[in-house]
């Protein structure tokens, strides 16, 4: 590889969460009863006429402007046409040469060198977003293909990237920030088993130092983000193998089994022109103004990389908390929502990163959205989304006061998180009902100091004469004598003072 260098665009399709098809008021949904949600429009019956969906419209323009795309002031579609059996027009609704959105790019983060240290960020440009609609589902049997039209119609996305993708790791970056910038602003849940996100891979390679592209290979059938980078890896070295045997890339087209690691040649690839592009007659062109464009800037959530930078510089959080935090929306709301409590950020970022998540994964739960304002960045675009688990900001900035107070030590507000978790009780109430608050009575604690002392005349000595580390076995059995409620700080204090150190 080190005399090759891989040049790699993605096309990337994504369908809209709207609750409508993109040109008919026929429900979108996955895993209905085969060919039901279909009407005369989506199986293309002679009369039945096209319809724009404009809350597909709002969410293509939503993601130009989050990533900083220019939006055309007029928009119009076109007709794709081919023959295959998942289309019933044979042609598909599509944009040529006046889609939505153009240019623009997604920022990524590559991996860094340990999971505490923040990676190189870098921007993947885009060439175009355009709005068209989705085709029918194959199933293929033993003997027969058979075709399920509910997904035909859906509104659908298709992103388009430059070719300056150079590895497959920044293919597996730009796949996962993509798909992390959708899911923040509502656009679509991006779940890849559900078809809801789709990508196929345009692969050459040259020479290092060369200028002109390769011959391009389109990869298919890539159908999870680490499939996505298995199959870019697989595909760059069969090129290489190729040249350096003698032979020459074809341009076409490959499906790729992530479960073998092969690909197989599936058609030649295809070229715009062979598609017969024209503009399409039973819709008129939009116009975008800018006071539709301001209307949605409104509604956009704080980018995840924005936050994770704001969380880092405002919170003084390390990187790894910020960035598991930022990786899903809804936690780092509540996170958010439990430092507006009152409770030390960095303090309930480890709460929430280590043990929250731990046992939200141990009981496959999710916590719920924070009520409106708990956050600065609250859309209006994201669902509400219901709490599965007990725990609320109010329990973890609950469990973080009574640590900063010494009213608990660390051990105990272990304990009383798992008590939390289970019951919904608050930290407060579980520590006064089992008995763990430690104890800053200073008139108890100097006696137990003076006993610990008493019955450890040789300890006592040691530290008297300057090992201080020897006052630990004295804390020791001061934490024996009060049964571990003793506080741990004033402990400290006190044997320090009796003991004349």
């Amino acid at each position: 590889m080190s005399d090759f260098e891989a040049v790699i665009g993605l096309e990337v399709h994504v369908q809209i969460k709207t609750a409508s098809k993109m040109f008919t008021r026929v429900a979108t949904g996955y895993g209905e009863p085969p060919n039901t949600l279909t009407d005369p429009t989506v199986l293309a019956l002679p009369g039945a006429l096209p319809v724009l969906n404009k809350a597909a419209l709002d969410a293509i323009i939503k993601t130009g402007l989050m990533l900083d795309c220019e939006i055309a002031h007029v928009t119009r579609w076109d007709r794709k046409n081919y023959f295959y059996p998942d289309s019933p027009k044979n042609y598909q609704l599509s944009q040529y040469d006046q889609p939505v959105c153009r240019h623009g790019a997604v920022e990524i983060e590559l991996p860094g060198s340990s999971l505490a240290v923040m990676g190189e960020h870098k921007k993947i440009e885009l060439t175009r977003i355009h709005l068209e609609e989705d085709v029918g589902k194959l199933n293929h049997e033993t003997n027969d293909s058979l075709i399920d039209y509910n997904r035909a119609g859906t509104p659908l996305m298709e992103i388009v990237t430059e070719p300056v993708i150079r590895s497959a790791d920044e293919a597996f970056a730009f796949l996962t920030s993509l798909r992390q910038s959708l899911i923040y602003a509502g656009i679509s849940d991006c779940d890849m088993e559900k078809g809801q996100m789709r990508c196929d891979a345009n692969i050459s390679i040259r020479r290092v130092g060369e200028t002109k592209l390769g011959t391009k290979v389109e990869l298919k059938n890539l159908n999870s983000i680490s499939y996505v980078r298995d199959g870019i890896v697989t595909e760059i070295k069969r090129q290489i193998n190729v040249v350096t045997s003698g032979g020459t890339i074809v341009q076409e087209t490959r499906l790729y089994d992530g479960e073998t690691g092969r690909s197989a040649s599936m058609r030649s690839k295809e070229m715009a022109h062979d598609y017969r592009y024209f503009p399409d007659p039973d819709l008129m062109p939009v116009r975008i103004d800018a006071e539709w464009k301001a209307r949605l800037v409104a509604e956009l959530p704080e980018a995840p990389f924005a936050k994770q930078r704001r969380f880092i510089e405002a919170f003084t959080l390390p990187y790894s908390a910020a960035s598991v935090l930022v990786r899903d929306r809804t936690l780092a709301d509540f996170f958010e929502a439990t430092v507006k409590l009152g409770a030390k950020p960095v303090a309930a970022a480890n709460w929430i990163t280590n043990d929250l998540l731990r046992e939200l994964t141990a009981a496959k739960e999710t916590v719920g959205s924070p009520l409106a304002g708990a956050s600065p960045s609250a859309s209006k675009l994201a669902d509400p989304q219901p709490s599965e688990s007990k725990i609320t900001p109010t329990h973890i900035a609950g469990l973080v006061a009574l640590l900063e107070q010494g009213a608990v030590s660390s051990s105990q507000a272990k304990e009383i998180f798992a008590e939390m978790f289970q019951t919904g009780e608050q930290a407060a109430a579980v520590a006064d009902r089992k008995g763990l608050k430690q104890s800053s009575d200073t008139g108890q604690l100097e006696g137990w100091c003076a006993t610990a002392i008493a019955n450890d005349a040789k300890t006592a000595d040691q530290v008297r004469g300057g090992n201080l580390k020897a006052i630990n076995a004295l804390k020791g059995a001061v934490m024996k004598l009060s049964a571990g409620k003793a506080n741990p700080k004033l402990v400290d204090e006190i044997l320090k003072k009796q003991l004349g150190v």
